[in-house]
């Protein structure tokens, strides 16, 4: 009896030690970007939220994988009859990842800082109907609205509203201290970023104890690496004509979902002969999006004629407006003065959206006599001379900030276009609340942007990741972009 007690003894122990070995505790994301920094309330770089959105920052309210706004560090709040007035209660018992306590006056710092006259938030924007922030107690932080805003909780769920601790705000940019369910480790650049689950988090803990952020910009070497199962996940893989080769390799999973990333041929409208509507528009005429769509992203993404989301149900499909038309477009360069074309650059960041589509883009371009002279630019050149400094005629980017067409209503967005009208509506909108309303508001913005050719609209970027079997709990669509990797378990 006793042999046979020490044998049960012994497998039950093999039993738990083979269960404990299979329990994966750390995980290998691979994404195709390298953040610029890592300080998501100061860049326009969407590779910023992929790392720490929910993981290592959080908001006042949070966007779930569905595009859902729930609470993140509020868990509750008021709003007055006027709409002029929101009261944030805050979660009790929340710490910055140094151990301090985060209270309303760091709600007060953030948002401020946000809205500053001197802020480098790439979505100010977000917070200009804040008139106030009031501190009432440790756990209450009082809004004050210049008009009210119907988009306000949506607004602050957005990686540009997390809060931050005044004490942590000078080296944010490399050693981010949040209140998330992961805390900054390591960052060797150029190469990866590690995180480590955060054991005071206030809600529930993350499954993983370390994730590692991997950076592969090359297409070929990222289907080398997921083959090779040196990372476990790819997001955002960016070689999609691979992905049949991994759905029948019972190693992996491929997950397809959809982003709100309108992915744009900007054309900077301050810049001859960008400032000629006619120009833009045969620009636009030039573009056959369909090739582009199947060229260099083998299929995968949805037509746009507009810059919206078209899973969203205000969305309004204005493709016709500016079908592929290359004898139109010929017709009105001539219209426009340039019979024998012109020269312009086409500067491309390196997603292999942009560095494939604009090849495509460029022939097409040719074919009506426009030479766009293409430069492929790094992140941080592109964040530096295009998107801040204006200096191009051209570029290709996928906006994935959700519900962002009020960009439009900035003259000093990268792209510069000035149309009061628009302005007016967009400002109307926000202290719009019926939805109706606002649904027709949303149309009608859709439609001024497409039909002055603001920019030439491409496809809704689609997302694609390939991950181990097993994994469960990554996002399928991206309602903003994050990498949340806080409900992500490996049995």
């Amino acid at each position: 009896m006793k042999h046979i007690t020490k044998l049960l003894l012994a497998g039950s122990t093999a039993l738990f030690a083979s269960a404990a070995a299979a329990q994966q505790t750390h995980i290998r994301v691979a994404m195709q970007l390298e953040p610029p920094h890592l300080d998501p309330t100061s860049a326009a770089a969407q590779a910023i939220d992929a790392v720490v959105y929910s993981n290592i920052f959080e908001g006042l309210t949070r966007f779930m994988s569905d595009g859902s706004v729930v609470p993140g560090l509020a868990e509750s709040w008021e709003i007055s009859e006027d709409g002029l007035t929101y009261t944030f209660h805050l979660r009790d018992g929340v710490t910055f990842h140094d151990g301090t306590t985060m209270d309303a006056e760091d709600v007060k710092f953030s948002l401020d800082r946000a809205r500053a006259e001197d802020s480098a938030n790439a979505q100010k924007a977000l917070f200009t109907s804040i008139a106030e922030v009031t501190v009432i107690d440790p756990l209450t932080v009082e809004l004050t609205l210049s008009a009210p805003n119907g988009s306000l909780l949506f607004n602050l769920a957005w990686g540009d509203a997390v809060i931050v601790a005044p004490e942590s705000i000078e080296d944010i940019a490399t050693n981010p201290i949040g209140t998330g369910a992961f805390m900054f480790s390591n960052w060797v650049q150029g190469d990866r970023i590690d995180i480590a689950r955060n054991p005071d988090y206030w809600g529930t803990p993350a499954n993983l104890e370390t994730a590692t952020f991997r950076f592969i910009s090359d297409p070929t070497a990222a289907f080398a690496s997921v083959m090779a199962e040196d990372v476990d996940v790819f997001t955002g893989f960016p070689a999609p004509e691979n992905l049949p080769q991994f759905e029948a390799d019972p190693r992996f999973q491929v997950l397809v979902g959809n982003t709100e990333g309108e992915t744009i041929l900007a054309m900077n409208n301050q810049r001859a002969p960008f400032d000629n509507v006619l120009v833009r528009q045969a620009v636009a005429h030039a573009i056959d999006r369909q090739a582009v769509i199947d060229g260099a992203m083998y299929g995968l993404g949805t037509p746009i004629g507009t810059h919206f989301a078209p899973h969203h149900p205000d969305y309004v499909d204005l493709t016709g407006i500016s079908q592929y038309d290359p004898e139109r477009s010929r017709e009105l360069l001539a219209e426009a003065g340039f019979a024998d074309g012109f020269d312009t650059t086409l500067k491309l960041p390196p997603p292999s959206y942009a560095r494939r589509g604009g090849e495509i883009i460029a022939a097409q371009l040719r074919a009506v006599g426009i030479n766009a002279e293409i430069e492929n630019q790094e992140w941080a050149q592109w964040l530096e001379s295009t998107f801040r400094g204006y200096d191009f005629g051209l570029t290709i980017v996928s906006h994935t900030e959700p519900m962002d067409i009020g960009i439009y209503a900035n003259p000093e967005y990268y792209f510069q276009y000035d149309n009061a009208e628009l302005q007016e509506l967009m400002a109307t909108l926000d202290v719009t609340s019926d939805p109706a309303a606002r649904s027709e508001m949303l149309a009608e913005a859709q439609t001024i942007i497409a039909e002055d050719y603001v920019n030439g609209y491409l496809f809704e970027l689609a997302f694609p990741t390939v991950a181990r079997a097993g994994i469960e709990g990554l996002w399928l669509n991206q309602p903003t972009s994050a990498i949340d990797l806080t409900g992500v378990t490996w049995p």
